[in-house]
């Protein structure tokens, strides 16, 4: 199936594809759960495979490894989701 960081990549730079409110499930380790943030409040460093950013409830920036990514939605509808084993996703 097709990597995380690639299905990023592509609803960020393909218009077509990109159209529509996106958001990504992570799991958060500190509170044992998936969470739900918008793409448009993640912040992508170009030269960076590995992770991005997003500013938190408290105004802290976070760094959250892709690897940690769970689920991808598209208007609420669950379009990619990694598999409970690690090296296993799924594209809806």
């Amino acid at each position: 199936m097709v990597p995380i960081h690639e299905l990023l990549a592509r609803i960020r730079w393909d218009r077509e594809f990109g159209q529509g409110h996106f958001e990504i499930g992570y799991l958060d380790h500190l509170e044992e759960r998936i969470i739900r943030v918008s793409l448009e409040d993640i912040i992508f460093d170009d030269g960076n495979q590995f992770s991005f950013q997003l500013q938190d409830s408290n105004g802290d920036i976070r760094t959250i490894p892709f690897h940690r990514v769970r689920e991808v939605y598209r208007d609420d509808v669950l379009i990619w989701k990694r598999s409970l084993r690690a090296s296993r996703t799924e594209q809806i």
